[in-house]
């Protein structure tokens, strides 16, 4: 039980950091009282988690409260599109 527990408290912390830098990557069910408000798009990421946090750092720029990834592509320069939502 206390491995459950401590395990839980340390990834809660280590995504504080990535809740405060970039909008929060979204599902089609939670989008809410949320309204598509355009597409964003970025290349030369390494990774798809590299890919996911430069898609939610250019929708935070756009002012998007939420993001969600339509597209994802190649291998050593990714890049991808999502819909961010205001």
């Amino acid at each position: 039980m206390k491995k459950l527990l401590y395990f839980s408290a340390v990834v809660t912390l280590a995504a504080l950091p990535f809740a405060t830098m970039a909008a929060q990557e979204m599902s089609d069910m939670n989008t809410g009282q949320l309204r598509p408000a355009g597409t964003v798009s970025v290349t030369g990421a390494s990774s798809l988690d590299d890919l996911q946090a430069k898609l939610g750092e250019k929708a935070k720029e756009e002012g998007a409260k939420g993001f969600i990834v339509n597209s994802a592509s190649g291998n050593e320069r990714m890049f991808g599109t999502a819909t961010i939502y205001k």
